[in-house]
């Protein structure tokens, strides 16, 4: 394959679903590769010892969405994404409404169910930039940054080596759950907000009666946002995904339950 085919638009991999919110989560790769610029390249390893591991569940796996917030804040260097399988965490469904205008995935404990999720190792630049891009710095942004230690959390690379850990980000105000008390799956942005929407006459009221009107109302409305993430609590619909547990007073990875002030040096680059 040459440069040129490496490019996102390529290999299908730059719709931005800040931009078009009813492609969330985007597209993921299907394999691992370097994330540099406009281009997805080979990877020649599989960890970096000079940067920190984190699990994406959403569109953080999606090369458009993570090059649009990289350029964002002026960011260019290079992002390696390396297609792993974790055990103990799949995806599940945030219980807010994203300013985009999307419900976003959002991480649930798994116990000993395999997932095919996407590692990024990110620098502490980067690393700022996804932490701000997820609310982590406000005092009541919707996720707040967690170590997953194991053997709670299994992380295997394509190599057969494992992790001692990774980041991810754990939702503050906890997921939607099925309708028993156990967290919902995440099916794709348009058939989550269509059963959302026939399912819930207030949230009808809100946003709309289609997805595309959901999103054409929710995006950059705070306060429309809010509402609609607050109807989620009051109609008995959150839970708790199991992570918590995980999530520090600071919600950055600093000190105590189990997670470090900084990734483990055990890996191998």
């Amino acid at each position: 394959m040459t440069v040129e085919d490496r490019t996102l638009r390529a290999l299908g991999l730059d719709v931005v679903p800040r931009e078009h919110p009813l492609s969330y989560p985007g597209a993921w790769p299907r394999e691992s590769g370097l994330l540099d610029g406009d281009r997805l390249l080979p990877l020649d390893r599989w960890s970096f010892a000079d940067r920190v591991p984190v699990v994406s569940i959403g569109s953080n796996a999606c090369p458009g969405q993570l090059r649009h917030k990289m350029a964002e804040s002026g960011i260019v260097s290079p992002v390696p994404m390396v297609r792993a399988r974790v055990t103990g965490v799949g995806i599940g469904v945030s219980a807010h409404v994203s300013r985009p205008g999307y419900v976003s995935n959002a991480p649930v404990a798994t116990p000993g169910r395999v997932s095919e999720l996407f590692v990024l190792w990110l620098d502490a630049r980067q690393l700022t930039v996804i932490d701000a891009s997820e609310g982590v710095p406000l005092p009541h942004g919707n996720f707040r940054r967690a170590w997953l230690p194991a053997p709670g959390v299994r992380i295997e690379l394509p190599d057969g080596s494992r992790l001692p850990g990774a980041y991810a980000y754990v939702n503050r105000r906890g997921v939607l759950h099925d309708g028993t008390g156990t967290p919902r799956t995440h099916p794709g942005q348009r058939p989550l907000l269509t059963n959302l929407l026939a399912t819930l006459p207030r949230l009808r009221d809100l946003f709309g009666a289609t997805p595309e009107e959901f999103t054409a109302r929710a995006r950059a409305d705070r306060e429309l946002c809010e509402k609609g993430s607050r109807l989620f609590a009051e109609e008995g619909l959150v839970t708790t995904g199991g992570l918590e547990q995980y999530v520090t007073s600071s919600g950055a990875g600093g000190e105590g339950q189990g997670a470090p002030s900084g990734p483990p040096r055990t890996w191998r680059s």
